[in-house]
């Protein structure tokens, strides 16, 4: 991989050509708004890197993903300000639903997938917004901004059908808008699994996922600009979104959030084998 031309991971081929590849990936390196933990533009690079290390043969699913091509796409760099930032990630994703393609995309901090959200639910009107997060992210506006990353769903909450999954931290004013039928907090989901099948049927046929790492506990993803304790363990989580798979067409997602910590990579390698895992479920249900 170089960093002009990188090559998921690692394996050069015509598979991976805008023509061939099933998957397009998106890195959007935007780390304008984030206030505590810097470093989610450095993210992208960290998982490619991760990405060329993994085993590609993945054991649940009895595949070879990467074979459904991954095509990277030129990053979004738009940083002027977050509302230049949006308006670039939101014209650019119209732009990719018009192909035939699997649309992924890598942040950044999180403020980067409100641009994606619009534009899908403008695309797909019946569409479920799935929120695996530590955070609601449902303020209206933060820090004078509404393209904040504390407001990465509140144009989704009132514009689609939002469902939140592992929060444990909100302020009180984004109680007005949460629904607290379709909030699973972490607190109640631990030790329990009646959670993955009731959110499943809060969703629609269609669903966009939005990933932010910090949903996962600190004690096996630190590298989070927000990390919040009491979060979700790897295999709950994947046995979670494999249902989702399964059950439901899911058209998109975004991973973000990947602050890399020199010196430990452990934290860009499970946003790598989740990403994989993701594709694995997806192809291997379709």
């Amino acid at each position: 991989m170089t960093k002009n031309n990188p090559i998921f991971a690692g394996i050069e081929g015509d598979h991976n050509a805008f023509d061939r590849a099933n998957v397009l990936l998106q890195s959007i390196p935007y780390d304008g708004t984030s206030t505590w933990g810097k470093g989610a533009d450095q993210g992208f690079e960290a998982f490619l890197d991760a990405a060329e290390n993994m085993e590609i043969y993945d054991i649940e699913t009895d595949s070879e993903v990467y074979k459904q091509g991954v095509h990277i796409l030129d990053p979004i760099l738009e940083k002027s300000s977050p509302e230049a930032m949006f308006e670039a990630v939101y014209k650019g994703t119209k732009e990719l639903l018009t192909k035939e393609k699997f649309l992924t995309f890598f942040g950044g901090e999180h403020s980067v997938s409100i641009g994606i959200i619009k534009a899908f639910y403008e695309a797909y009107p019946d569409i479920t917004i799935l929120q695996l997060d530590a955070h609601t992210d449902l303020r209206s506006q933060f820090h004078g901004s509404p393209y904040n990353h504390a407001c990465a769903v509140y144009d989704a909450s009132q514009n689609a059908n939002l469902v939140q999954v592992g929060i444990r931290s909100m302020d009180s004013e984004e109680l007005k808008y949460l629904d607290r039928n379709k909030c699973y907090f972490a607190e109640d989901m631990y030790g329990q699994t009646d959670w993955m099948d009731d959110s499943i049927t809060k969703m629609t046929d269609k669903v966009y996922i939005t990933l932010d790492l910090d949903v996962f506990d600190p004690s096996i993803m630190p590298a989070t600009g927000t990390p919040e304790p009491g979060g979700l363990d790897w295999n709950t989580t994947i046995r979670y979104l494999k249902k989702v798979f399964q059950q439901k067409n899911v058209l998109g997602f975004d991973i973000v959030e990947l602050a890399p910590i020199e010196g430990l990579t452990a934290p860009q390698f499970l946003a790598a084998k989740l990403y994989y895992k993701m594709l694995s479920y997806k192809f291997s249900n379709s």
